[in-house]
């Protein structure tokens, strides 16, 4: 119930509500309660009680059965012919603020601007027109490997120069499977020649059989050039490639770039050559690769995991941690030890299935 039913902003009170209402105040108050109190039980305020008790005219209320005709009140006529306006033809790709001053240079005036968007958005007829319409870019297909070199991710990022504006650029392949950089190189342009080198090198060193692989990457020139392309299709590897503008559908190559950037060696100043970006990349690699224990698989380097010994690993450590739990069972507390179970399978742009069946590989408890 309002405050103040008969107050400013209340809903109307009629005349013989209104003398109910003081009637049982009245009552009240002559049975001992204050009158505040009176007045709050019934929904008003002690100065609406008041103001209703000095004499005020109300049943002149003129706030209620007013019948007083609304001059400027849109008829239904109008309504139906702005309906009809904004989606003939010539006008369904326009918005109000277009189609009435075209309607005004013929000689036509309906309504004003905002009264089109009011009778529009009654209609449910606000959303993009015509050739307005948002391009809806479809998710890249959900793609998974269960084994190396069956789905790499690439990319290229740069690397500062001692020339203002002028940057090295360094092209790195991952696997996304083992999280092992399967290749890479540092050159002065972006150009999908060396990218297509580049990949023939990997193919050979990795001895990968034709259409065992695929590539994903991002929209760039380079990745979409005709050089590598070619070279590809010749190869028999597959590409995906992600959405246009959508960083997220390449996460495993801007993850790893993250992790160059951040490196503790990675200098503060431009390098000073390209001979010096080449030696800094390869001692960051070789770290990576062979000594960097990664989280997203089990704390395993990638060249172990590459190499097919994460799961004697992880297998070793599972027996060392039950061997401490017989040993003192009070420090877990009932709890399990940590899921060291292999991760088997990995997913690229999951679907809803994908990332459920990922979610319940990688979650775990550490024991104390």
């Amino acid at each position: 119930m309002p405050s103040d039913l008969g107050g400013k902003g209340g809903r109307l009170i009629s005349y013989p509500d209104r003398k109910e209402y003081c009637a049982l105040i009245d009552e009240a108050v002559k049975e001992g309660a204050r009158q505040k109190q009176a007045c709050k039980l019934v929904g008003i305020s002690s100065r609406t009680y008041q103001r209703w008790n000095q004499g005020e005219e109300i049943s002149k209320d003129k706030r209620i059965n007013n019948d007083a005709p609304v001059h400027n009140k849109l008829s239904e006529a109008i309504r139906q012919e702005i309906l009809k306006v904004i989606n003939l033809p010539e006008y369904n790709s326009l918005t109000p603020y277009q189609i009435v001053p075209a309607l005004l240079d013929i000689g036509r005036y309906i309504a004003s601007e905002s009264t089109f968007y009011r009778v529009m958005r009654e209609h449910n007829q606000l959303k993009h027109r015509g050739k307005e319409t948002a391009v809806q870019r479809k998710k890249p297909e959900p793609l998974k490997a269960t084994r190396p070199n069956a789905l790499y991710s690439w990319d290229i990022t740069y690397l500062l120069s001692p020339i203002k504006g002028h940057y090295y650029y360094l092209y790195l392949f991952m696997d996304i499977y083992s999280r092992k950089i399967v290749g890479w190189q540092v050159h002065d342009c972006e150009s999908s020649a060396h990218a297509a080198d580049l990949l023939e090198d990997i193919v050979r060193r990795e001895k990968i059989d034709k259409q065992q692989l695929v590539i994903h990457s991002d929209n760039g020139s380079p990745m979409k050039g005709a050089t590598l392309r070619a070279k590809m299709i010749d190869l028999e590897i597959a590409s995906s490639y992600s959405r246009p503008r959508v960083s997220n559908d390449n996460p495993y190559s801007e993850s790893l770039f993250k992790t160059i950037k951040y490196h503790y060696t990675y200098p503060e100043e431009p390098f000073s050559s390209l001979c010096e970006a080449r030696l800094w990349v390869t001692n960051f690699v070789r770290w990576y690769n062979e000594e960097h224990k990664h989280s997203a698989i089990k704390f395993v380097t990638p060249m172990q995991r590459h190499d097919g010994l994460d799961k004697a690993i992880l297998e070793n450590r599972k027996r060392v941690i039950e061997q401490a739990k017989k040993k003192s069972p009070e420090r877990w507390n009932g709890r399990t030890t940590r899921n060291l179970t292999p991760i088997n399978t990995v997913y690229l742009n999951p679907g809803k299935n994908e990332n459920q069946s990922a979610d319940s590989n990688v979650s775990e408890e550490i024991a104390a």
